[in-house]
């Protein structure tokens, strides 16, 4: 894998009835538009719209990262503590390593917002070479808990998670991402941050 591709996502929207056209995903556009607007570095995406079935889920991490060679995996639905809320399990069943980190600071940037935030089983973990972060459904929530909690000035008061994520891809092998520092800025170590790109 080179540092140098562009940063390819899967973007992986799990719910029974948006996948069975009950109502309009609305998860994988609100990613899209939010990566978007916060990556100067280019990158594509893959999608899957998929129901609440763990073993599905499973083949589609594994699919997205082994054969696609996706360097980061969104997922969005099924975190919750009803029946068939399985989305962090089948996380769990492919990962290599597990992230606490993530999922912590997701509920606690939710909690910010809603006490129900509490309820919320998301992860962060590691397959291979790549990142799968577990959001939150509702566009709101995504871009809240990408992007942190800002006072009545923009100022940001609690980062979000996506500060983290291009330093993350740094060390389990993945290309250099840099963001639009305006929507979320990544933060890197002295030592590991490359000179800026000129522009074209």
């Amino acid at each position: 894998m080179n540092t140098n591709d562009p940063l390819l996502i899967g973007l992986v929207s799990i719910s029974d009835r948006a996948s069975q056209g009950v109502y309009e995903d609305q998860g994988i556009p609100a990613l899209q538009a939010w990566f978007d607007s916060a990556l100067a570095s280019p990158w594509r995406m893959e999608t899957r719209l998929i129901p609440d079935e763990r073993p599905l889920i499973e083949r589609t991490l594994i699919e997205l990262i082994d054969e696609v060679g996706c360097h980061l995996v969104l997922t969005t639905g099924g975190t919750g503590p009803a029946p068939r809320d399985v989305t962090p399990e089948a996380t769990l069943a492919v990962a290599d390593k597990v992230l606490p980190g993530f999922g912590e600071e997701m509920r606690r940037i939710s909690l910010n917002f809603v006490p129900t935030a509490i309820l919320s089983r998301q992860v962060g973990a590691v397959r291979g070479k790549a990142l799968i972060l577990n959001l939150p459904g509702q566009p709101k929530s995504i871009r809240e808990t990408l992007e942190g909690v800002r006072d009545a000035q923009g100022v940001t008061t609690v980062n979000g998670i996506f500060a983290a994520v291009p330093y993350c891809l740094d060390l389990i092998g993945g290309p250099y991402v840099e963001t639009v520092a305006s929507v979320v800025k990544a933060f890197r170590p002295k030592s590991a941050i490359r000179p800026a790109t000129p522009a074209a």
